[in-house]
């Protein structure tokens, strides 16, 4: 529950809080499946101590944050800041919420509680029955959307799924020739980069791989390799593809019909971990796929597919978010579209979603919508 406070408490407790969520964005890329979380301490106004979560199994931000005061007198006259509740539970760490009340921390500000069934405001109760003052609620909209992926995964049991494309401003995703290298320039490029970084695993489709051949690593950026994913229900793809290199940890997705033990010795022998599902609807079930993801701890996905895919995806209702960059180039009507087939026949039946601002990468435009 938030609590009320008047618009200069408010002004004070957001002005610490931003910080603590620019903090946590440096955990992106490694502390999943954990939150990303960054905490400050703060003591007359004045940032004494500050830390985030810094990768999976490592300390949590609360911890380094209280490590890194010089002067631990301090901690009894201090406020700690934290974008996501102290957890109350022994994992890989000890409970933050018990070193919060052993260091005598008297007052707590939290962003938004934990959704963890092994958290879920028990922290919060922990430092409220100890007699430390919680406050709760601040700016925790941008602090659920920071952390919208670990959210989802445990709330709705299944991987938070982003879907990009690069398109021409008519709609296309490549020329009447299938050519499609490069619609965007090297800054937009740079960028999908960045982001593949940021999520737990990319995935794509057979169609994408036999005409593109990526590798779908992070390459032009700092960053580690997503987990990649590949659909390929009839396990056509050879074995020689860029995307089966070993460059980074890689599953395919085939139907349980799929039996060329020949190609599946040759895959498992270039580390590919292969996995069989059930087909729906002419392709593979695509919500088995999340699921068995959720089932290996993936809360992300980027998605990096054709046409096909990414309608397969809409339509089945299995999108949150979409980065579309455009580039102010036209293919014309012969080019291939963004989409297949969405089957939307009155424009009260399209597909909703909420723009969030543009960006501009060069001459190219981002523009990210989450699903309504």
């Amino acid at each position: 529950m938030a609590v009320k406070k008047t618009r200069r408490d408010l002004q004070h407790h957001e002005h610490f809080m931003s910080r603590c969520l620019q903090l946590a964005r440096k955990g992106a890329g490694y502390v999943s499946p954990n939150p990303m979380v960054g905490s400050v301490l703060v003591v007359d106004n004045r940032i004494v101590g500050e830390g985030f979560h810094q990768r999976f199994g490592g300390p949590h931000a609360e911890v380094n944050a209280i490590a890194c005061v010089d002067d631990e007198a301090l901690l009894p006259r201090s406020t700690l800041y934290v974008n996501l509740e102290p957890c109350s539970h022994h994992g890989k760490t000890p409970p933050c919420s018990d070193l919060i009340i052993q260091k005598k921390i008297p007052r707590v500000v939290v962003a938004c509680r934990d959704p963890h069934k092994k958290v879920a405001g028990k922290g919060i109760a922990k430092l409220r029955k100890a007699g430390v003052e919680v406050i709760e609620g601040i700016l925790e909209k941008e602090a659920l959307k920071l952390n919208e992926a670990f959210v989802k995964s445990h709330v709705k049991n299944m991987p938070f799924v982003a879907l990009k494309l690069a398109q021409t401003l008519d709609g296309k995703i490549a020329t009447v020739t299938g050519r499609s290298k490069w619609i965007t320039g090297k800054e937009a490029r740079r960028h999908v980069h960045s982001l593949r970084s940021c999520y737990d695993a990319v995935l794509t489709g057979s169609a994408t791989v036999l005409a593109d051949d990526p590798r779908l690593t992070v390459r032009h950026t700092m960053g580690r390799n997503p987990l990649r994913v590949v659909l390929d229900r009839t396990l056509q793809l050879p074995h020689t593809a860029k995307i089966f290199n070993g460059d980074a940890p890689t599953l395919l997705f085939t139907s349980v019909g799929s039996s060329d033990t020949m190609k599946l010795d040759l895959l498992q022998k270039n580390g590919v971990e292969v996995v069989h599902i059930n087909e729906k609807q002419n392709g593979l079930d695509l919500e088995e796929v999340l699921s068995v993801l959720h089932a290996k701890g993936i809360l992300s996905v980027f998605v990096e597919a054709g046409s096909r895919l990414s309608a397969s995806l809409l339509r089945s209702m299995l999108v949150d978010k979409v980065y579309i960059y455009i580039a102010p180039k036209l293919f014309g009507g012969d080019g291939l579209d963004s989409f297949a087939p969405l089957d939307v026949h009155t424009p009260d039946k399209a597909f909703h979603f909420h723009f969030e601002a543009p960006f501009f990468f060069g001459e190219d435009i981002l523009l990210e919508a989450y699903m309504q």
